[in-house]
């Protein structure tokens, strides 16, 4: 499936609707953004931030997004992100509550360059590493520890609100919980009806129209 990955700016919620290829969203730290946000900085830490990431990826879903990246946001603001939304999400530094987990696995691996797969290394190329045993190792240990909810755990979501922020963003949520609540079931349905997400299970729905729990 063609897809592609857009960062949240308002703007491109009008493009999203024209695009003929499935679009990712992407919320939080926002890397191609750093200039404007002054850096690679965590972002949502404050309640009234907070609040406004889950805006932002509440108007991503409703321009069409078949799922959002959350990333550098405190893990408390990621799940309730996770839990309005209907599509899922991808979490990288945000904490255990998302849908899914992703790395750059340059990062995770601690490489620099990707290697070259065994059948297709040149006879003439002479191998001074076997490293692909190990990337295979380290991939198996990512996916099981996602898989068993080890990781990312508390010592790998470092980003935190202070307890008044926490209080303050709980009464954010709390002030128009039904309207959320309404909104989920509305995109439940809309999602549900449509032949195609039926069809291919792009959302790993069940028959209900809920996300897939494992």
């Amino acid at each position: 499936m063609l897809s592609s990955k857009l960062t949240f700016v308002l703007r491109y919620n009008f493009l999203i609707h024209f695009l003929t290829v499935a679009v990712m969203g992407h919320v939080g730290l926002t890397p191609q953004a750093i200039s404007v946000i002054g850096g690679f900085r965590a972002q949502g830490r404050t309640a009234v931030r907070a609040r406004q990431l889950l805006d932002e990826a509440l108007r991503l879903q409703d321009a069409g997004c078949f799922s959002i990246v959350l990333e550098c946001v405190p893990a408390n603001v990621a799940a309730a992100i996770t839990e309005t939304l209907e599509i899922p999400t991808i979490g990288i530094g945000a904490g255990g509550g998302t849908s899914g987990q992703v790395l750059v696995f340059h990062d995770m691996l601690g490489m620099l360059s990707h290697p070259h797969h065994q059948q297709f290394v040149p006879k003439f190329c002479k191998k001074y590493a076997e490293v692909g045993h190990s990337i295979q190792e380290g991939l198996n240990q990512f996916k099981s520890e996602v898989e068993s909810g080890v990781f990312p755990g508390d010592a790998y979501s470092p980003y935190v609100m202070s307890e008044g922020e926490k209080e303050t963003f709980d009464a954010l949520l709390e002030s128009d919980a039904d309207d959320r609540r309404m909104k989920h079931d509305a995109a439940a349905a809309k999602l549900s009806q449509a032949d195609e997400y039926e069809t291919l299970k792009l959302y790993g729905a069940n028959n209900n129209g809920d996300k897939k729990e494992d």
